[in-house]
């Protein structure tokens, strides 16, 4: 069963608890890694430590929770094999999963309202990646972050610079 691990900011909190609830129901190894409280605190401090558990691979998935999303998104994006993509419906959490292979969910806490929160991680955490054609999109997204880490530019962008 995948190791997940989850946080969010003061305005996910409740939805991370009832999240972690269901998720241990269904027989995942749940990580979490806060916050516990509503007091105000900084989204990208608990993107960092579900990103780095992910990336170093003490995790296979992650699930991020402030109040759209973005900003939690943006934050575990900058960590080496993250994909995370902020999604509020079923389509965009089965096709981030089944094209981009999304490793982690971000969560519009402010925006989810009453809806089924639970079945809509639990189908993200079951869609499978589909491969084929989204494979090799994948590899070049890998190739970009590898070549962005580095600082080197990608062999067709050393060549089209016009130097002014």
């Amino acid at each position: 069963m995948l190791k997940v691990c989850i946080a969010s900011d003061h305005r996910g909190v409740h939805i991370k608890a009832r999240l972690i609830q269901a998720l241990e129901t269904a027989g995942y190894t749940v990580f979490d890694e806060g916050t516990d409280s509503e007091s105000a605190v900084d989204y990208p401090d608990f993107a960092k430590i579900v990103a780095c558990k992910v990336s170093s691979g003490e995790a296979d998935r992650g699930i991020l929770i402030c109040g759209t999303g973005i900003g939690m998104s943006i934050t575990a994006n900058k960590y080496s094999g993250v994909r995370a993509a902020s999604c509020s419906s079923e389509v965009m959490v089965e096709m981030s999963r089944r094209h981009n292979d999304v490793n982690v969910l971000c969560l519009p806490g402010d925006m989810i309202g009453d809806r089924p929160i639970d079945d809509l991680v639990l189908l993200w955490l079951r869609t499978e990646f589909e491969g084929g054609r989204h494979a090799n999109r994948l590899s070049k997204i890998c190739e970009i972050e590898k070549a962005n880490l580095r600082c080197e530019p990608l062999e067709n962008e050393s060549s089209n610079s016009s130097g002014t």
